[in-house]
Protein backbone atom coordinates (compact mmCIF):
# COMPACT_ATOMS: atom_id res chain seq x y z
CA UNK A 1 0.00 0.00 0.00
CA UNK A 2 1.54 3.61 -0.96
CA UNK A 3 1.83 6.41 1.68
CA UNK A 4 -1.10 8.53 -0.70
CA UNK A 5 -2.97 5.46 0.15
CA UNK A 6 -2.09 5.08 3.92
CA UNK A 7 -2.86 8.98 4.74
CA UNK A 8 -6.27 8.70 3.03
CA UNK A 9 -6.96 5.80 5.16
CA UNK A 10 -5.95 7.36 8.22
CA UNK A 11 -8.01 10.34 7.18
CA UNK A 12 -11.38 8.74 6.50
CA UNK A 13 -10.77 6.31 9.70
CA UNK A 14 -10.16 9.35 11.80
CA UNK A 15 -13.14 11.84 10.26
CA UNK A 16 -16.04 8.70 10.48
CA UNK A 17 -14.84 7.47 13.55
CA UNK A 18 -15.49 11.29 15.69
CA UNK A 19 -13.58 10.10 18.79
CA UNK A 20 -9.69 9.40 19.74
CA UNK A 21 -8.57 5.72 18.02
CA UNK A 22 -6.10 3.64 19.38
CA UNK A 23 -2.82 3.53 17.27
CA UNK A 24 -2.66 -0.10 17.57
CA UNK A 25 -6.38 -0.14 16.19
CA UNK A 26 -5.24 1.59 12.77
CA UNK A 27 -1.96 -0.28 12.43
CA UNK A 28 -4.04 -3.38 12.03
CA UNK A 29 -6.63 -2.47 10.07
CA UNK A 30 -4.03 -1.13 7.63
CA UNK A 31 -1.90 -3.96 8.45
CA UNK A 32 1.16 -1.65 9.06
CA UNK A 33 3.33 -1.24 11.78
CA UNK A 34 2.23 1.51 15.01
CA UNK A 35 5.44 3.31 14.15
CA UNK A 36 4.20 4.27 10.75
CA UNK A 37 0.67 5.03 11.71
CA UNK A 38 2.57 7.60 13.41
CA UNK A 39 4.66 8.48 10.56
CA UNK A 40 1.85 8.61 8.69
CA UNK A 41 -0.11 10.68 11.30
CA UNK A 42 2.98 13.17 11.65
CA UNK A 43 3.28 13.88 8.03
CA UNK A 44 -0.34 14.39 8.03
CA UNK A 45 -0.01 16.75 10.75
CA UNK A 46 2.68 18.95 9.08
CA UNK A 47 0.81 18.56 5.71
CA UNK A 48 -2.76 20.26 7.45
CA UNK A 49 -0.66 23.08 9.61
CA UNK A 50 1.27 24.02 6.43
CA UNK A 51 -1.77 24.18 4.10
CA UNK A 52 -3.90 26.15 7.09
CA UNK A 53 -6.56 23.78 7.45
CA UNK A 54 -9.48 24.34 9.85
CA UNK A 55 -8.76 20.65 10.87
CA UNK A 56 -6.02 19.11 12.92
CA UNK A 57 -5.28 15.56 14.51
CA UNK A 58 -4.31 14.84 18.01
CA UNK A 59 -2.77 12.79 20.39
CA UNK A 60 -4.25 11.37 23.31
CA UNK A 61 -2.76 8.67 25.15
CA UNK A 62 -1.66 6.66 22.37
CA UNK A 63 -4.66 6.86 20.45
CA UNK A 64 -5.51 9.63 17.61
CA UNK A 65 -8.22 11.75 16.87
CA UNK A 66 -9.42 14.71 13.93
CA UNK A 67 -10.50 17.66 15.00
CA UNK A 68 -11.37 21.39 14.00
CA UNK A 69 -9.30 23.88 15.16
CA UNK A 70 -9.81 26.31 18.31
CA UNK A 71 -9.82 29.35 15.89
CA UNK A 72 -12.49 28.72 13.39
CA UNK A 73 -14.98 27.98 16.53
CA UNK A 74 -16.53 31.33 15.71
CA UNK A 75 -17.59 30.35 12.32
CA UNK A 76 -18.76 27.12 13.78
CA UNK A 77 -21.37 28.82 16.04
CA UNK A 78 -22.77 30.82 13.31
CA UNK A 79 -23.30 27.70 11.48
CA UNK A 80 -24.74 25.02 13.82
CA UNK A 81 -26.68 25.84 17.04
CA UNK A 82 -25.10 27.76 19.83
CA UNK A 83 -23.15 25.43 21.77
CA UNK A 84 -23.82 25.18 25.59
CA UNK A 85 -20.43 26.66 26.84
CA UNK A 86 -19.63 25.50 30.09
CA UNK A 87 -18.07 27.54 32.83
CA UNK A 88 -14.98 26.35 34.82
CA UNK A 89 -14.93 28.61 37.92
CA UNK A 90 -11.86 28.64 40.35
CA UNK A 91 -13.82 25.74 42.24
CA UNK A 92 -14.44 23.33 39.30
CA UNK A 93 -10.17 24.70 38.21
CA UNK A 94 -9.10 23.89 41.63
CA UNK A 95 -10.97 20.71 42.01
CA UNK A 96 -9.81 19.73 38.48
CA UNK A 97 -6.31 20.41 39.35
CA UNK A 98 -6.42 18.04 42.35
CA UNK A 99 -7.87 15.14 40.98
CA UNK A 100 -5.34 15.71 37.40
CA UNK A 101 -2.14 15.38 39.67
CA UNK A 102 -3.39 13.03 42.71
CA UNK A 103 -5.55 10.83 40.34
CA UNK A 104 -6.94 8.13 41.20
CA UNK A 105 -8.27 10.20 44.32
CA UNK A 106 -11.13 10.07 46.09
CA UNK A 107 -13.46 12.61 47.04
CA UNK A 108 -12.19 12.26 50.30
CA UNK A 109 -8.72 13.60 49.57
CA UNK A 110 -10.39 16.02 47.00
CA UNK A 111 -12.32 17.60 50.51
CA UNK A 112 -9.50 17.15 52.47
CA UNK A 113 -7.33 19.25 50.06
CA UNK A 114 -9.78 21.87 49.87
CA UNK A 115 -10.56 21.90 53.27
CA UNK A 116 -14.56 21.97 52.26
CA UNK A 117 -17.00 19.59 50.70
CA UNK A 118 -16.53 18.60 47.09
CA UNK A 119 -19.63 16.38 45.77
CA UNK A 120 -20.48 19.29 43.56
CA UNK A 121 -17.58 19.91 42.23
CA UNK A 122 -17.11 16.88 41.46
CA UNK A 123 -20.45 16.16 40.40
CA UNK A 124 -20.34 18.96 37.83
CA UNK A 125 -16.69 17.88 36.33
CA UNK A 126 -18.04 14.19 35.59
CA UNK A 127 -21.16 15.91 33.78
CA UNK A 128 -18.95 18.06 31.97
CA UNK A 129 -17.09 14.52 30.98
CA UNK A 130 -13.45 16.02 32.13
CA UNK A 131 -13.53 13.70 35.48
CA UNK A 132 -14.75 9.94 35.52
CA UNK A 133 -15.23 6.80 38.24
CA UNK A 134 -12.13 5.25 37.67
CA UNK A 135 -12.73 2.28 40.34
CA UNK A 136 -12.78 1.76 44.32
CA UNK A 137 -9.91 2.28 46.39
CA UNK A 138 -9.24 -0.90 48.52
CA UNK A 139 -10.37 0.29 51.83
CA UNK A 140 -13.69 -0.02 54.09
CA UNK A 141 -16.17 1.22 52.55
CA UNK A 142 -14.51 0.89 49.24
CA UNK A 143 -14.87 4.43 48.12
CA UNK A 144 -14.79 5.81 44.12
CA UNK A 145 -11.76 6.63 42.80
CA UNK A 146 -11.84 9.58 40.39
CA UNK A 147 -9.52 10.22 37.65
CA UNK A 148 -9.67 12.37 34.28
CA UNK A 149 -11.23 11.13 31.09
CA UNK A 150 -10.08 11.37 27.52
CA UNK A 151 -11.71 14.91 27.13
CA UNK A 152 -9.95 16.24 29.89
CA UNK A 153 -6.65 15.76 27.26
CA UNK A 154 -8.82 16.79 24.28
CA UNK A 155 -10.24 20.30 26.03
CA UNK A 156 -6.49 21.14 27.84
CA UNK A 157 -4.18 20.17 25.03
CA UNK A 158 -2.69 17.18 26.89
CA UNK A 159 -1.18 14.21 25.40
CA UNK A 160 -1.46 11.85 28.56
CA UNK A 161 -1.98 12.72 32.46
CA UNK A 162 1.73 11.90 32.20
CA UNK A 163 2.50 15.11 30.38
CA UNK A 164 1.25 17.27 32.90
CA UNK A 165 3.39 20.56 33.57
CA UNK A 166 5.39 19.95 36.87
CA UNK A 167 6.42 23.02 38.96
CA UNK A 168 9.58 23.21 40.27
CA UNK A 169 10.33 24.07 44.14
CA UNK A 170 10.68 27.71 43.66
CA UNK A 171 6.97 28.15 42.29
CA UNK A 172 5.27 25.61 44.63
CA UNK A 173 7.02 28.28 47.77
CA UNK A 174 5.84 31.18 46.26
CA UNK A 175 2.10 29.75 45.93
CA UNK A 176 2.16 28.91 49.56
CA UNK A 177 3.81 31.99 50.61
CA UNK A 178 1.02 33.81 48.85
CA UNK A 179 -1.65 31.20 50.27
CA UNK A 180 -0.42 32.06 53.72
CA UNK A 181 0.20 35.63 53.58
CA UNK A 182 -3.82 35.55 52.14
CA UNK A 183 -4.67 33.33 55.09
CA UNK A 184 -3.44 35.93 57.62
CA UNK A 185 -4.90 39.18 55.45
CA UNK A 186 -8.14 37.30 55.54
CA UNK A 187 -8.06 36.54 59.38
CA UNK A 188 -6.80 39.86 60.17
CA UNK A 189 -9.83 41.44 58.94
CA UNK A 190 -12.36 39.23 61.07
Amino acid sequence: MDNKKMKADIESILFTMGESVEIPVIAKALEIKSADVRKIVKELQDEYEEDGRGLKIIELDNAFQMCTKPETYESLIKVAKQPKRQVLTDVLMETLSIVAYKQPVTKTEIERIRGVKSDFAVNKLIEYQLVEEVGRLDAPGRPLLFGTTEEFLRRFGVQSADTLPVFDPDTINEIKSEVEDEVVFTSNDQ
